[in-house]
């Protein structure tokens, strides 16, 4: 007994898009026949309009065609309406490629549309598709499923509330509820879109890839589920515990613990209460390592009080108990200090910072500002109150110079090795150490000069009050003299080394960056939402929607539902770019 090859097209959406390239919609009276090899055959008088093929004691109802073989135990055939129903451990396969399993399956020929349900499977090389009922297009080569389905990949298992498989490219598009359960972690998104052959999964609206040691966030995005990499865009976010990156553009690496970021970044570290800030930073999980550049910037809050640390590259190293940050060419810092204190400020050719010793290095040619005076030497140190992390001590080591510009003149200390102590992040006292040099502009209670003071002494001991000098005691004083101003030679009021750099002094936090040009940040290459290929279901009348008096389905089956939510896509790209690729099919 034959039957049309509208009837097989029951069958023929689990295969491949080289079988659906093959298969046209042409005129049942024309069409080539199927072949039915086994089965018993019979007529019935409750169904009049159907021929029925049932298994037999060879086995189950068997029918080819063009290379597709199909089994079912009884198949109910309407010729009139061109239409068959299959019942039972139904099974199609062509070659070994893919493979379709279900309890029950209709056919309607005249419309090319296919329904199958009761424990659905089907089966590719890559993946196989589980849901209650499944919904097949043979012209637009698309199966929907809206009760719920899964998708078991190599790796993982993907579920969600709606599903849309597109045969040729063999992508998967999944709705409401989107969820990806692998061992090492859980995908949660509204929309996904994933192709079978690549293992590939593209993230839109408001998704998570959530494991032990990282939750990933971002409203578009790319992950390979196979290889554990993924490229992230828009409000993209990376939580690697106590630490989150943020940036425009973020690519992922699970295997490596690596994530590195583009444009706008900020790293939050919540228990150092500290945010860095650049436009490229690498991030190692395992190292407790970032690497930041172009306009890197380190700010960490102390007792109501930021600290500002640039350099063209940072470097954050150790756990946040013992973090370490190194600074590398053109580095800078700044302190405000709370209310009424002057600002603290430095530039060197690097730097580097011991948050757990509270100590701070400026190395190769630094220079430091506290409030009005200026302090250089071959090294600079700043070691904080480690309970209060107030300044506590400045040690200025090897041709330490200190300067503090006078109405008239500057005061000037010079000498091997200068130690600072600090009061509330003002200095209180300086101790100056060894073949030491002063010139100070001498002035009394009214603020008038009284002389100039020139000595030379094995070390000095200066008080500040307000950042001021407002005293000088000398240890084994070598005789010197306070010199009228008239009577102290011009061309003798500058000491050897003295350069004043007042101009380069930061006096705000925008400051940090003063003199530097912003850099040219590249183009982010991001990823687009997915273009509009229309609803599943044509939008039709329920009386224009032709459907055999025989089938178990009502044409409101056959419509679109205001319930379910619509595939994601805007008229413009905000990122106005081009598709992502289509991954290559496999030879």
């Amino acid at each position: 007994m034959k039957i049309s090859l509208h009837i097989l097209a029951l069958f023929t959406f689990f295969y491949g898009g080289s079988l659906f390239a093959q298969v046209k919609i042409i005129d049942s009276t024309t069409s080539t026949k199927v072949s039915v090899k086994s089965g018993y055959f019979e007529k019935k008088p409750e169904f009049p309009e159907a021929i029925i093929y049932t298994r037999d004691q060879k086995g189950q109802v068997y029918i080819i065609h063009e290379g597709v073989e199909m089994w079912c135990d009884q198949a109910f055939v309407y010729f009139k309406d061109n239409f068959v129903k299959a019942y039972g451990n139904v099974r199609i396969t062509q070659g070994d490629t893919m493979s379709m399993r279900s309890k029950y399956g209709e056919y309607n020929g005249n419309t090319s549309f296919a329904f199958a349900a009761g424990d659905v499977t089907l089966t590719e090389p890559s993946t196989t598709l589980k849901t209650d009922t499944l919904y097949f297009d043979r012209i637009k080569q698309q199966a929907y499923y809206r009760t719920g389905g899964s998708v078991q990949d190599t790796a993982s298992t993907l579920t969600s509330r709606i599903g849309r498989y597109y045969a040729e490219t063999k992508k998967y598009q999944f709705l409401s509820n989107v969820k990806i359960v692998n061992p090492q972690y859980t995908v949660y998104a509204p929309q996904l879109d994933f192709y079978s052959e690549s293992g590939v999964a593209y993230l839109y609206g408001e998704s998570k890839i959530v494991s032990e040691t990282s939750t990933v966030y971002c409203e578009r995005g790319y992950y390979n589920t196979r290889n554990n990499t993924g490229h992230f865009v828009k409000k993209a976010r990376v939580d690697y515990n106590n630490r989150i990156l943020y940036g425009d553009s973020i690519y992922f690496d699970r295997n490596r613990g690596f994530a590195s970021a583009t444009n706008n970044i900020k790293v939050l570290d919540t228990l150092n209460n500290s945010v860095i800030r650049g436009h490229y930073a690498e991030v190692f999980r395992n190292q407790d390592s970032v690497f930041i550049t172009k306009r890197a910037l380190a700010i960490t809050l102390q007792e109501n009080d930021s600290v500002y640390i640039h350099a063209d590259t940072l470097r954050i190293t150790g756990k946040p108990e013992n973090r370490i940050i190194r600074g590398f060419y053109q580095a800078r810092m700044f302190k405000k200090g709370l209310e009424g204190e002057q600002p603290t400020s430095g530039k060197c050719d690097s730097i580097f910072v011991d948050e757990k010793l509270g100590i701070t290095k400026l190395l190769r040619k630094p220079i430091l500002w506290s409030g009005e005076n200026q302090m250089t030497g071959d090294t600079i140190h700043l070691i904080n109150n480690k309970i209060t992390s107030k300044l506590d001590t400045l040690k200025v080591f090897n041709n330490a110079f200190l300067v503090q510009k006078d109405s008239l003149g500057y005061n000037q200390v010079s000498g091997e090795r200068l130690i600072g102590r600090f009061k509330d992040n003002q200095l209180d006292t300086v101790d100056i150490i060894k073949n030491t040099q002063v010139i100070y502009y001498s002035r009394n209670d009214k603020n008038e000069l009284v002389g100039i003071n020139n000595t030379v002494s094995s070390s000095i001991q200066m008080y500040f009050e307000n950042q001021k000098i407002i005293g000088i005691r000398f240890l084994k004083k070598v005789p010197g003299k306070v010199y009228p101003p008239s009577e102290f030679p011009e061309n003798t009021r500058l000491l050897p080394g003295f350069i004043w750099r007042g101009d380069e002094r930061l006096t705000q936090k925008e400051d940090i960056f003063k003199g530097k040009m912003a850099p040219v940040l590249p183009e982010i290459k991001g990823i687009p939402l997915p273009k509009n290929e229309g609803n599943f279901f044509e939008e039709k009348e329920e009386k224009d929607i032709l459907l055999p008096e025989a089938s178990k389905l009502k044409a409101a089956d056959l419509q679109n539902r205001e319930t379910d939510p619509q595939f994601q896509t805007e008229p413009v790209d905000s990122l106005n770019i081009e598709q992502p690729p289509v991954p290559e099919k496999k030879e």
